[in-house]
C-alpha cells in the first residue's frame, strides 16, 4: 500500500474494530477469567496482545501500537504516557551502570537533562557529539559504549544526521542505534530503512495533532522488541484508552496535515530568505540547512517546524517581536493545528561540544494550518516592532 492507504488503515484490523470504522476505546485494569485455563492461557499469551492486565494494554493499545509498526515499521511498538518517557524509558531499557552513552549534541532538552542529571547518577558516562558527525563518530565509540543516540533534524538548530553511516559503524561496535523520529513522524522519515534499532517519537506532536494529548511511542527491531517491551512494563509504562483513541484519530489526517503543513513552512521559509533581518533559514530542505544533502537523500518530506537566524538584534527586540503576535503564539511544543514560535538568544548555552557559528538570536516556527498570508502578516509586524526598537536605540 501507498503512505497514504497505510495511513488510513493503519491499525483498523477486525479484530480491533468489529464492526465499526474505528477502533473503540476498551478501558481497563482487572481482566477477570472465569476459568483456570483462561487465565492461564491469557498468562501465556500476555505479551501476544491477549487481554491480561490493564497495564499491558487492551485493545485500544493493541490497535494504536499495530498502527505505529504499519507506518513506521520494526517488529513492535511499546507506549509511553509523553514523549519524554518514551526516550527515557528506551534508554533504560538498555543501559545498566558502567556503560557509556553517545548522545547528538543537538538533543531535545529533556534528553540532555535525562542524561546529566539521572544518567550520571546511576554511573552511566554521556558523551555528546556533533550532529554532522557521520562515520567520524567511531573514534568516540568506547568498548563500554552501548548506545547511540540520534536526533534528525536537530530540535532547534534542524542538523540532519547522516544515519546510516552512524548505524553502520555502531553496529560493527555491537552498539544499539536510537533515533527520536519524531519530526519524520512515522512517514516522512522511515528508521528501520536506515539502520535504526530503536525509534522514539513523541507521539504528542504529529500523530496526535491537535494539541490535547501527551503520548510517547518507542518502536523496535525484532532483537530488540522483547526487552525493550518487557522492561517498559516492568517500569510500570501505560497509557490512557482514551488519548489512543484520539491518537488513532489524528494518524486518519496525519497525511494531508503534514502535506499542508510543509507547503506553508516551505512557503515562509522562502519568504524570510528574503528578509532583510535574516542571516540563513535552517530548513531541512533547503541547501542553507547543515544536512541537508541527507535530507535530500533519506526523506520523504517535510513539515512545519523550522527555525532562521537573525542578522542584527538584541533581547529588547527580540521580545519586541515576539509580544503582540497575533497567530504566532509561544510554547515549547510543536505539530498541532496552530502557529508557534520561540526565541532562543543564545543557542551555545544548549551545546556542549559543537560551536554555534552566529552571533544573534535564533527563532523556531511551527507554521500550523492557519492562512499562510494571515502568518506572513504576522511575521510582517513582528519585524516592524523589531525594527522599531533597533532604531530607537
Amino acid at each position: 500500500m501507498k503512505n497514504n492507504t497505510k495511513i488510513i488503515n493503519a491499525g483498523r484490523a477486525k479484530k480491533w474494530t468489529g464492526n465499526v470504522v474505528n477502533p473503540p476505546v476498551e478501558r481497563a485494569s482487572t481482566v477477570v477469567f472465569d476459568t483456570v485455563k483462561e487465565m492461564r492461557h491469557a498468562t501465556a499469551n500476555k505479551t501476544n496482545q491477549v487481554l491480561f492486565y490493564g497495564r499491558r494494554g487492551t485493545s485500544t493499545s493493541f490497535a494504536f501500537s499495530d498502527a505505529m509498526v504499519e507506518l513506521e515499521g520494526g517488529a513492535g511498538c511499546a507506549l509511553y504516557p509523553s514523549g519524554t518517557a518514551a526516550i527515557t524509558n528506551a534508554i533504560l531499557s538498555f543501559i545498566k551502570a558502567g556503560d557509556h552513552l553517545l548522545m547528538v549534541d543537538t538533543a531535545y532538552e529533556p534528553t540532555r537533562d535525562f542524561c546529566d542529571k539521572m544518567l550520571k547518577k546511576i554511573g552511566v558516562e554521556t558523551t555528546y557529539y556533533d550532529p554532522l558527525i557521520g562515520a567520524g563518530i567511531e573514534a568516540l565509540i568506547q568498548e563500554n559504549t552501548a548506545i547511540i543516540f540520534l536526533e534528525s533534524p536537530g530540535s532547534i538548530t534542524m542538523e540532519i544526521q547522516d544515519v546510516p553511516a552512524i548505524a553502520k559503524v555502531a553496529h560493527q561496535h555491537g552498539c544499539i542505534v536510537m533515533l527520536d523520529n519524531t519530526w519524520g513522524a512515522a512517514v516522512n522519515f522511515q528508521p528501520f530503512d536506515y539502520g535504526v534499532d530503536i525509534s522514539v517519537q513523541a507521539a504528542t506532536k504529529y500523530i496526535v495533532g491537535h494539541s490535547d494529548v501527551m503520548l510517547g511511542t518507542a518502536t523496535a527491531v525484532e532483537k530488540y522488541w522483547p526487552q525493550l517491551r518487557e522492561n517498559s512494563y516492568i517500569m510500570g509504562q501505560c497509557t490512557s484508552p482514551d488519548d489512543l483513541y484520539l491518537a488513532l484519530r489524528g494518524i486518519r489526517t496525519l497525511g494531508v496535515r503534514l502535506r499542508q503543513h510543509q507547503e506553508s513552512a516551505i512557503k515562509i521559509a522562502n519568504w524570510l530568505a528574503q528578509r532583510p533581518e535574516v542571516e540563513t533559514v535552517l530548513h531541512p530542505a533547503f541547501a542553507s540547512c547543515p544536512g541537508h544533502e541527507f535530507f535530500e537523500r533519506d526523506f520523504n518530506g517535510s513539515n512545519g517546524l523550522f527555525s532562521f537566524v537573525l542578522n542584527r538584534g538584541n533581547q529588547k527586540a527580540l521580545t519586541a517581536l515576539l509580544d503582540g503576535m497575533t497567530h504566532f503564539k509561544m510554547g515549547y511544543s510543536w505539530g498541532g493545528f496552530e502557529s508557534l514560535i520561540l526565541g532562543i538568544s543564545s543557542v551555545q548555552s544548549m551545546r556542549s561540544v559543537t560551536e554555534w557559528q552566529y552571533k544573534f538570536p535564533l527563532i523556531r516556527l511551527h507554521v500550523g494550518l492557519e492562512d499562510v498570508d494571515d502568518l506572513i502578516d504576522d511575521l510582517t509586524a513582528g519585524f516592524a516592532r523589531f525594527n522599531q526598537v533597533l532604531t530607537e536605540n
